[in-house]
Order: C-alpha cells, then sequence, then structure tokens
C-alpha cells in the first residue's frame, strides 16, 4: 500500500520534488519514531486495558488507585468521552478531527513522558483483533494487560462465538510482563497465552472482591469485578489496599459509568440510573441486580431503551435482557426504528401493552413521558446505546438537575 502511494506521488510531482517529498515523509517518520521509542523508555509502568466492558471505569480506578499510592500516573480513556487525565487527576477532553485512530496512543505516550509520568493507564482503542494486535505490540508495549470480561459484544467483529472474542481480547497480551483478569472459564487459554509470551497471568478471585462496606465509598455505581481487579493490579504494583481503596473512592466516574440522577417534577420522583454504555445482556442485566431491582418488592421500575439503527445485534442483546433479565412496568422505546425493537421484543415474549415506541420523539418529550408512566416515584434505567439518542438524553437530565439545583 506504501509502495503504491509513493509511485502515485512520483507520478503527480517532478522528479525533483518528487524526491523532497519523500524524504520529508521519511524524515518524520523517523522522527515520530525516535520519539515515541523514548517516550517507551521513560515511562516505566505501562498499563494497557482491555476487554468487553468496564474499561474506561477500570482505566480510572487502577489509575486513581496509584496516585494515592504516590506514583506519578498519566490516563487516557476512549469510552463514551475520550479523556487524557493528568498526574493531578485533573482530565481535558480529546478533540478529534474525524473519526478515531489507534495512532493516537503514539502521542499519548509521549506526551505522558514529557508529564514525567512513572506510570501510563490506556484503554486499548481498538475493536478489530489485528488492530488490538498492533496497538500492543507496536505501540504501548504494555508491562502490565488487563483483561476486564469477556462477554458476547461487537460478535460482528470479534466473533461470531465468544471464544473467538477470547482470542481477540488476548492479542493484547503483554510480552515478558504480567497480565491480569477475573476469573472465567476463559482462565486457562489466557494463562498458555501469557506463558507463549514469557508473561505471567495473575486471577481475580471472588474471595478478593470488595465488601459491602468498601462498595459503600463509591457515590456511583461501580462493578465489584472491577473494583477487585483494579485493586489487584495496585497490589502488584506495591499500593495496599486501603491506600488504593481511598484513592479509588475518589474518582471521577466516566461519562458512560452507571450513575443515579435525581429528578423531581410535579410532585413525582424519579431515579434515574445510567446504564446505557453497559451494550450487552449479561453487563445490562448486571447493572439491574446492582440497584437492587431484581427484589423490587413492588417498587415502581421502568426502562429506557436508547436504540441505534446500526447496532442491530445490541437491540437483539437488549431485547433478550428484557425478556429474560429485566421485569419492569414498562418500557420506552427512544431513538432509531423503535418499532423494529419492539416487535423483537414482543417475538421474544415482552407485552405488547408495556411497550412505549417513541422513536421521533426530542429528550425534552421522552422526559416527559416517563413522568406521565410513573405514579408517584420510580426507578428508570437507560439501556442500550450511549451514542445517539442516550447522549443527548443524559445531556438533558444533567441541565436539568442543575437548574433544580441551582
Amino acid at each position: 500500500m506504501v509502495g503504491i502511494a509513493i509511485l502515485w506521488i512520483r507520478d503527480l510531482f517532478p522528479y525533483p520534488l518528487f524526491l523532497v517529498l519523500f524524504a520529508a515523509v521519511v524524515g518524520l517518520y523517523l522522527i515520530e519514531r525516535v520519539r515515541h521509542r523514548r517516550a517507551l523508555g521513560q515511562i516505566p509502568l505501562r498499563i494497557h486495558i482491555n476487554g468487553t466492558r468496564g474499561k474506561s471505569s477500570v482505566t480510572r480506578l487502577i489509575a486513581a488507585g496509584l496516585r494515592a499510592g504516590g506514583i506519578r500516573t498519566v490516563a487516557k480513556t476512549t469510552g463514551s468521552a475520550p479523556r487524557y487525565i493528568h498526574p493531578d487527576g485533573s482530565e481535558e477532553p480529546i478533540l478529534r478531527r474525524g473519526r478515531a485512530n489507534i495512532r493516537e496512543q503514539i502521542p499519548t505516550l509521549v506526551r505522558a513522558a514529557a508529564e514525567r509520568a512513572e506510570a501510563l493507564v490506556v484503554e486499548c482503542m481498538a475493536i478489530r483483533p489485528d488492530l488490538q494486535r498492533v496497538t500492543e505490540k507496536k505501540m504501548i508495549h504494555a508491562t502490565h494487560g488487563v483483561i476486564t470480561n469477556i462477554r458476547a459484544d461487537h460478535l460482528d467483529v470479534m466473533g461470531p462465538r465468544l471464544d473467538n472474542v477470547a482470542t481477540a481480547l488476548a492479542t493484547t497480551t503483554p510480552r515478558s510482563g504480567k497480565l491480569f483478569a477475573c476469573h472465567s472459564r476463559f482462565d486457562d487459554y489466557l494463562r498458555s497465552e501469557a506463558r507463549r509470551r514469557n508473561s505471567e497471568l495473575f486471577v481475580t478471585m471472588p474471595d478478593n472482591y470488595p465488601t459491602l462496606e468498601e462498595m459503600r465509598g463509591f457515590d456511583h455505581i461501580e462493578v465489584p469485578d472491577n473494583v477487585a481487579l483494579a485493586l489487584d493490579v495496585c497490589a502488584n504494583l506495591g499500593v495496599d489496599r486501603a491506600t488504593a481503596l481511598h484513592g479509588m473512592h475518589g474518582v471521577t466516574p466516566d461519562v458512560g459509568a452507571a450513575i443515579r440522577i435525581p429528578l423531581t417534577r410535579e410532585q413525582k420522583q424519579i431515579e434515574f440510573i445510567n446504564a446505557f454504555a453497559a451494550n450487552d445482556q449479561e453487563s445490562t442485566a448486571l447493572v439491574w441486580k446492582l440497584i437492587g431491582m431484581h427484589q423490587r418488592e413492588g417498587h415502581e421500575a421502568g426502562v429506557l431503551i436508547s436504540n441505534r439503527g446500526d447496532r442491530l445485534r445490541r437491540a437483539v442483546d437488549i431485547a433478550d435482557a428484557i425478556s429474560e433479565d429485566i421485569h419492569a412496568d414498562w418500557y420506552v422505546v427512544a431513538g432509531d426504528h423503535a418499532g423494529t425493537f419492539i416487535r423483537l421484543a414482543t417475538r421474544k415474549g415482552v407485552p405488547r401493552e408495556k411497550l412505549i415506541a417513541m422513536g421521533d420523539a426530542s429528550p425534552p418529550a421522552v422526559l416527559a413521558k416517563l413522568f406521565e408512566l410513573t405514579q408517584r416515584g420510580a426507578t428508570v434505567m437507560g439501556v442500550g446505546n450511549m451514542g445517539g439518542f442516550g447522549i443527548e438524553f443524559i445531556k438533558l437530565l444533567e441541565k436539568e438537575r442543575s437548574a433544580h439545583a441551582s
């Protein structure tokens, strides 16, 4: 491909000018390569976070724990709202001129080195298995790899089976380093992949999960698996559990994190749970359980589904979730192709009278509908997709909450 481009440039420009342009391109490439290699040598700890769900949360948790332990740490998330997090914990949005590209990991390394980072915690940007491999092997060169979980999502790219997803995620296993993962049926496979790269696998077991008291320190919803995994990484790097937890309790949650948003209107109260970023059936059901809705005993509950026309596989997962795991009093369907989603859900056994189509409605109209459906007070969980309608709805809720607070 590069050769074709060079020939095209040669034909486009006079030969002397071509030589100048070619020399300039090669020079820029060499400069970037030297800066990249120098940055790798200046950052002793490079932690690469991969997995199906929870990558942004685990990135933030590990970075917060390391900072609390006195390790100068830079972090970068790639989730619902990409962020660069400085050593003091302050953060800034990552602005892109076009679509996300894994090449932005290289300037991230260079910038972290310039900030004298002792550790860089970076979320894997790639979904395609070949790009995941390139990100690790050519860019990050991790000392510590993390796989948050292995679930059935992005099967169109990493699938079609769960075993294929495990194979894809394992491509970011570091060479001559350490790999961390929560206990699963893939432990033996991950161990063999780690050994093949001269690395060691550390498995986070359920008996090391945080206690209920330790989880109460978070003012937002964190998944115990993610916290336990982050604690194990911090412990391996010399930060004790109490110190790491103290740092994690003060972490700024990702935009896609499951947070509680209290809302009041006309003497009705709604506690909205933002779980739009959960995406797959297992993760969505887990959040429903974490907020206690599987044992609600008469407490009114609703679900807001943000549907996307380009995420058909995800729509199937959410339809499975509300038919099998998430039993609510009503389900409002917003975003793209609401009617198509409703037909899919009814075929899976969800009562048609519980499904309300609002595909063309604006976020304010949908919020008004939620209050209309609520009798006196309800818990409403947003599921499906953070992109599209989801992010616009969350912006509306934050604006409404700020207005009431002032």
